[in-house]
């Protein structure tokens, strides 16, 4: 359905992205943010999903300036590296820069979500509060938005959490609550990871509640 393609950031850096179109006239455009992983299987089935609910979608390879087109799995060494590009090598600015990209790209389709998981998620949150374009914003399972949770976003925010997450423990959401009462908070019976299905943690039941209140949440800010 996807298809692969190139889009420029403001410094002139060529990255890839996955996008896809729906079949009629898009809805509006939403970015999707991956997570540590790269824009892999996963990634592109997301992108793609919501293409199906009638979004204009694109998902930029946010690794693309540390090594281009990765693609990791979820368990072993790939863990170990994927952290290494998100948080050793990767330059956070010129990483939001490469959103900022997409952003105005997708966005000649109308207002713009951004959606991003795990690592995705904390810049879904700094997106919300430092990026221009966006008119709402889904973190799911971000670790780190905590350190960050004074921010302020500018645009409505919900976010998702798994009460089983140990990576995210339950202190740091009502932390995250008590700093943006007017963001809205979800929590599930389920742990890190669990709208992903291809892993171990993935819950269908709390990943099903959270996309139908997240294209409840679109509809509302988007169409």
């Amino acid at each position: 359905m996807g298809m692969q393609r190139q889009i420029h950031a403001a410094d002139g850096f060529t990255l890839g992205a996955y996008e896809a179109m729906p079949d009629g006239e898009p809805k509006g455009g939403v970015v999707i943010i991956q997570e540590i992983f790269g824009v892999n299987n996963h990634i592109r089935e997301v992108v793609d999903s919501y293409a199906d609910e009638g979004y204009a979608v694109i998902a930029p390879q946010i690794f693309d300036r540390v090594k281009r087109d990765v693609e990791l799995g979820y368990e072993g060494d790939d863990m170990g590296e994927g952290m290494k590009f998100a948080f050793q090598e990767s330059d956070r600015a010129k990483t939001l820069s490469d959103i900022q990209a997409a952003i105005e790209e997708i966005g000649k389709w109308g207002k713009v979500a951004v959606i991003g998981y795990c690592y995705g998620g904390l810049l879904t949150w700094l997106s919300a509060c430092q990026l221009h374009g966006v008119t709402c914003a889904v973190p799911f399972y971000g670790g780190g938005i905590a350190a960050e949770k004074d921010q302020t976003p500018r645009c409505p925010v919900m976010l998702h959490f798994g009460e089983l997450d140990s990576m995210i423990p339950p202190s740091d959401v009502e932390a995250i609550s008590a700093a943006q009462p007017d963001a809205q908070v979800f929590t599930y019976a389920a742990d890190h990871g669990f709208n992903c299905d291809h892993r171990a943690s993935h819950n269908a039941e709390a990943a099903a509640l959270a996309k139908e209140r997240t294209l409840g949440f679109l509809t509302e800010h988007l169409c």
